[in-house]
């Protein structure tokens, strides 16, 4: 199954990967959603600007910072779905205490390349990057396809009445809590009517529904399946909080004061590199492999622009 705007986006992958396998994100050359780039100061790709005034351009902090190599890339692919396995694996031995702890790092690595994967920094080409949509959504039974199309919308615009990913940043702490149930429906209802890749809209919609079905048929046999599948979309619930709330309220007016980042040692490193949200922002051609070595080479620059991290465990 392709999607109708291959053609349009085939040169994305022009470059992107050099003769020893490493990667690099595509320009602009063409846009990841009909309405335009993803980023947000730096648009879809980025350019060789300044994110915000008193900060280095891209090149000026180092071109190294783009390169993803053929295993970084494969290791990021392929951990979702191994995750997915070792659950099955603890199911099979009746370790349901570790089943919660399975699902939370299966969120964990689904979110963190699918990120990268809807930004173009891990040289997928357009077909593959599709195909990657659509089967690290099937991992947790989203739409990975809706997530490009309302990320795309959240660089661009946030904060705006037309960023329904952002919208949680408007609300109050328990309104982004209830917000959780409905938050991926909306999303999804959203990138539909936009009238683009609704085929894998369509299959995308009909995974939790076939899970759920699959998972009651199921229950004679092994509980497994339904618990995963309610597992997963309850734990969906939580986008709003912690991917948008979170980072967002009480934002302000200018790039550097619109999200935060965090330093620790235990949550930054329990969730991979998804805490360096402000500098992901800025940068967002920068893979998250790279967005550890990206903030410390902000740190100078942060200070003397009066930004302080969170400072967590």
């Amino acid at each position: 199954m392709t999607t109708p705007d291959d053609a349009t986006d085939a040169a994305d992958t022009a470059g992107a990967t050099d003769a020893s396998g490493s990667a690099r994100p595509a320009d602009a050359a063409g846009p990841a959603d009909a309405a335009g780039p993803v980023d947000g100061p730096q648009g879809l790709g980025g350019h060789a600007g300044s994110p915000a005034p008193g900060l280095p351009t891209l090149a000026e902090l180092g071109e190294d910072l783009l390169v993803t190599t053929g295993r970084q890339r494969t290791f990021a692919l392929i951990r979702p779905g191994a995750g997915v396995l070792v659950f099955a694996g603890a199911v099979w031995l009746g370790w349901w205490w570790l089943t919660p702890v399975i699902v939370f790092g299966i969120f964990v690595a689904v979110v963190t390349v699918t990120h990268d994967v809807v930004h173009r920094t891990i040289g997928l080409s357009p077909r593959a990057t599709d195909w990657a949509l659509f089967a690290m959504g099937l991992a947790l039974l989203e739409s990975g396809h809706a997530y490009r199309a309302t990320h795309t919308q959240h660089h661009r615009l946030f904060p705006h009445p037309d960023d329904p990913e952002g919208y949680p940043a408007e609300l109050s702490l328990l309104g982004a809590v209830c917000y959780g149930p409905v938050f991926l429906v909306r999303l999804w209802f959203w990138s539909y009517r936009r009238g683009r890749d609704r085929r894998w809209l369509l299959a995308e919609a009909a995974a939790p529904l076939a899970a759920l079905t699959g998972g009651v048929l199921l229950l004679p046999y092994t509980p497994g399946l339904l618990v995963y599948t309610v597992m997963a979309i309850v734990g969906s619930w939580v986008y709003p909080l912690l991917t948008v709330y979170l980072p967002h309220h009480d934002y302000g007016d200018t790039p550097l004061t619109q999200t935060r980042t965090l330093r620790g040692r235990i949550i930054p490193a329990v969730f991979l590199e998804l805490t360096y949200h402000l500098e992901h922002h800025l940068y967002p051609r920068v893979p998250s492999h790279h967005l550890p070595e990206l903030a410390r080479r902000l740190e100078g620059h942060f200070a003397a622009q009066g930004v302080r991290p969170v400072r967590v465990v």
